[in-house]
């Protein structure tokens, strides 16, 4: 059978429905094998930056696995800044790169990079050897990158094998990966030292995502009277409505989240890392007594030193968790009203911001003004920057699926990708991109994506015409002035751009304008841009919320 051939059967044997990425003269047997089928779709970009990001959006928001198509070097280089994120996240995806022949290997041939060159972005990095070994690679390498901790895994395929008919080796059936049991012991002096907390705090991270776990989450939290506190990418695991949602764990995390955290007696952190991004350099005050749950071994120790480590799945242990919870007198009552203090005292920070009315307005009043036009079931994709920070701390989000924005890798330029491989996993859903203009400029390319292969996203641009994050502590920190980095004398016109790449476009200024704008963009069929004027001059999250 044809190699080229046998590789997509295999895709869609494994579930795999979309391949993102730019065809390229040694990729072209794979595409001629895709353009034979309907049961796989492949999604041309416009740079392979986007590629591995639109798989990652697919991911995150579907709990399935996409893939990724790329040339060598420049095509499989240009891809990292997506793997390096989905390796952060730990979110599964699939990578495969063409590869320079083997009898050309260590030649300079066209594009030629040595295959370890990605050993630090991916979970896993898998070369295939002989042609006859291709599929049963490709099979070990899908089931790597859905084995918890999921992560992005690559598979480098020479080109010439591609075209091949030979007899291919088959991997034998196994047994759906597993993360395995959860350790009684551990559980049970867990649920100790939190029963015996009268001011106990939950700290949730992008593991409950992967896991699946919010349900669990939310029944040990209830039961525990615990306010739940979600990181950077933890955000939408616990809804921002619930009575015990204690504000999120970022960079524009005030000190009322702060405080709630520090006031405590005793901290379960589960699905995160404790990553440093997130935690300030570990400046955040943890209690001693911690509870830590964790896939990973070796972060368990790190930044923190917990009184008990598990490693296990976040869902499991939850679950397990609850039930020897159920079994002791519980000891916090003052979760609820701990927790309804601590958004109160967020609210009240980011009244003046809200109640601004006049263009330009700042982030927040133009992102309350987004939310209310977007539905509630909407998928939303919020690219990272200054605008991003507030949107973490203001704008709500109710399901873990439905909010999908990088983690401790806070990549610029994901925000659009992310929301086209959202919308080919969740088509019956809405799905708008929220960006800052610095991060468009960064992916500006993918609004062509969305215009040809007729992918209905809303994307709604934040425009203050500066990389205003970085200007603002320019101007804060350093003897330069403020604006120092903005282009407000060469403005772009993003509905011109837009315009010319095929969208339709809107433009509103006004909270008034932003709602009515906006709604009807999202109903509309096809792919729509929204351009919002923002204050460049506006504070920066971070310093506004501690002040």
């Amino acid at each position: 059978m044809n190699v080229n051939e046998a590789i997509i059967d295999c895709l869609t044997e494994n579930g795999i429905d979309a391949l993102f990425g730019i065809p390229g003269k040694q990729s072209l047997p794979l595409n001629e094998a895709i353009s034979e089928r309907d049961d796989i779709r492949f999604v041309v970009a416009r740079h392979e930056t986007a590629v591995s990001h639109q798989a990652w959006g697919y991911a995150e928001t579907s709990g399935g696995m996409a893939g990724t198509v790329v040339i060598p070097g420049p095509g499989d280089m240009n891809a990292m800044n997506g793997l390096k994120n989905a390796l952060n996240d730990c979110t599964p995806l699939l990578h495969v790169a063409v590869e320079t022949e083997p009898e050309i290997r260590g030649g300079d041939g066209i594009h030629e990079t040595p295959p370890d060159t990605y050993d630090n972005v991916v979970k896993e990095n898998i070369t295939v050897e002989t042609p006859q070994s291709t599929v049963a690679e490709l099979q070990r390498a899908i089931d790597a990158a859905r084995t918890p901790p999921k992560g992005p895994v690559r598979i480098g395929i020479p080109k010439n094998f591609l075209s091949m008919d030979v007899e291919l080796a088959e991997r034998g059936e196994t047994d759906p990966p597993s993360v395995g049991g959860v350790p009684e012991t551990k559980v049970e002096a867990a649920a100790t030292l939190l029963a015996g907390a009268s001011k106990p705090i939950i700290v949730a991270g992008g593991g409950v995502r992967a896991a699946d776990a919010s349900d669990e989450l939310r029944a040990v939290a209830e039961r525990l009277e615990a306010p739940v506190v979600p990181t950077y990418k933890g955000k939408a695991v616990f809804p921002d409505e619930h009575e015990l949602m204690g504000g999120v764990l970022c960079g524009g995390a005030g000190r009322p989240t702060k405080e709630l955290i520090a006031d405590a007696d005793a901290a379960l952190g589960v699905g995160t890392d404790f990553d440093a991004v997130s935690f300030r350099h570990w400046s955040i005050e943890i209690p001693e007594d911690l509870v830590h749950v964790t896939l990973a071994a070796d972060d368990i120790g790190t930044g923190y030193d917990p009184a008990v480590g598990i490693v296990a799945d976040a869902a499991r242990t939850l679950d397990a968790l609850d039930a020897a919870l159920a079994e002791r007198s519980i000891a916090s009552e003052t979760g609820p009203e701990r927790a309804a203090d601590t958004r109160e005292a967020i609210d009240s920070r980011l009244a003046e911001l809200r109640d601004v009315t006049e263009p330009p307005l700042t982030s927040v009043a133009a992102l309350d003004a987004i939310r209310e036009a977007t539905p509630r079931d909407a998928v939303v994709s919020p690219d990272a920057g200054g605008f991003r920070l507030w949107a973490l701390v203001s704008f709500p989000a109710y399901e873990p699926r439905d909010w999908v924005t990088p983690g401790s890798w806070a990549t610029m330029g994901s925000g659009v990708p992310g929301a086209i491989g959202a919308k080919l996993a969740n088509p019956d859903q809405d799905v708008v991109a929220l960006t800052g203009d610095g991060g468009l400029l960064m992916c500006l390319h993918e609004l062509h994506t969305l215009a040809h292969e007729a992918i209905d996203v809303t994307v709604v641009v934040l425009d203050n015409s500066d990389y205003a994050i970085i200007s603002e502590e320019a101007g804060r920190s350093y003897r330069m002035d403020d604006g120092e980095y903005g282009w407000g004398e060469t403005p772009v016109s993003y509905t011109t751009v837009a315009e010319g790449l095929g969208l339709d476009v809107e433009r509103a200024e006004t909270p008034d304008e932003i709602e009515t704008t906006v709604a009807d963009a999202i109903e509309s069929d096809g792919a729509t841009l929204v351009e919002i004027p923002t204050d460049p001059y506006e504070p920066q999250s971070g310093v506004w919320m501690n002040e």
